[in-house]
């Protein structure tokens, strides 16, 4: 059965404890886990296994299991071979900690995107996702991208193109940021069969975040597609931010939108029979 997550970016400006028993309280079970300002990726990966430990234990303590972590390494498409290999260091000296901290899988950012003339971009990203994709397959965790805007992959063509050079790389599909983009539903589907985690917030065209009452995302068709067309079982994150004016993104009341379009999901799988 589809379960539903939040993910500690909806509050930033807390601690990681403190947004992990926000999240707990709000009743959720699961929660992605998000690198940034409550979770410092370099000082993690200098002590991998105690700060998964501390983790862990917040984690016991409110009755929340990971259903995903989000690195943000995005220097992996850069022409500066030291900045790129930099990035790929931290990711490989944190697989310990992602390991300890029992995510099932690890998202990326395909990178910071580049201009059309820059043609060697897609295959410096290429390389560097290859030896993610083999790092993390050697500990046993899946890797995905995430289709975003100001990535190499913003659309779902540009992502597909990614997949065929990685072998074993897989998606986490945000559904904001196609709807953003005015990326219609049947184009978005498309990339369900190479899916792993998916997240949503809702969004309208040219706004990336918006109040539930105004998105344009149809969360019964989205649920539709997810249990009858592509058979997913696994976890749905409910994404909201506070990072405001991020193309277009809108503040909100991280609780009250989280909750409303949890059990607007939730209704609608309760209605497809998952």
């Amino acid at each position: 059965m589809i379960e539903f997550a939040c993910h500690t970016w909806a509050f930033n400006d807390l601690t990681l404890p403190e947004a992990l028993g926000t999240i707990a309280r709000m009743g959720f079970r699961y929660v992605d886990i998000g690198s940034g300002p409550s979770l410092n990726a370099p000082r993690a990966a200098e002590n991998p296994r105690k700060a998964a430990a501390d983790i862990r234990d917040d984690l016991k303590r409110f009755n929340l299991k990971v259903s995903d972590l989000y690195l943000m390494l995005p220097r992996i498409s850069l022409a500066d071979d030291a900045r790129r290999e930099k990035e790929l260091e931290l990711y490989k000296a944190l697989i310990p900690f992602a390991v300890e901290l029992g995510t099932p899988g690890i998202t990326l950012s395909p990178g910071l995107a580049h201009p059309a003339e820059d043609e060697d971009a897609h295959d410096r990203t290429v390389v560097m996702l290859r030896e993610m994709v083999k790092a993390g397959k050697a500990a046993d965790l899946d890797v995905s991208i995430e289709p975003h805007l100001d990535s190499m992959a913003q659309t779902p063509e540009a992502a597909l193109k990614f997949l065929k050079d990685v072998p074993g790389l897989q998606l986490t599909l945000d559904w904001a940021h196609m709807v953003c983009q005015d990326i219609f539903h049947d184009d978005i589907i498309k990339l369900l069969p190479h899916t792993r985690h998916i997240q949503i917030r809702q969004a309208a065209r040219e706004q990336l975040q918006v109040p539930f009452e105004r998105g344009r995302i149809d969360v019964t068709r989205v649920m539709e597609s997810l249990i009858v067309l592509a058979g997913y079982d696994g976890v749905v994150c409910i994404e909201y931010m506070n990072t405001p004016g991020w193309h277009g993104m809108e503040t909100v009341d991280p609780i009250t939108e989280s909750s409303v379009l949890r059990d607007a999901l939730r209704d609608a799988r309760d209605r497809f029979g998952r």
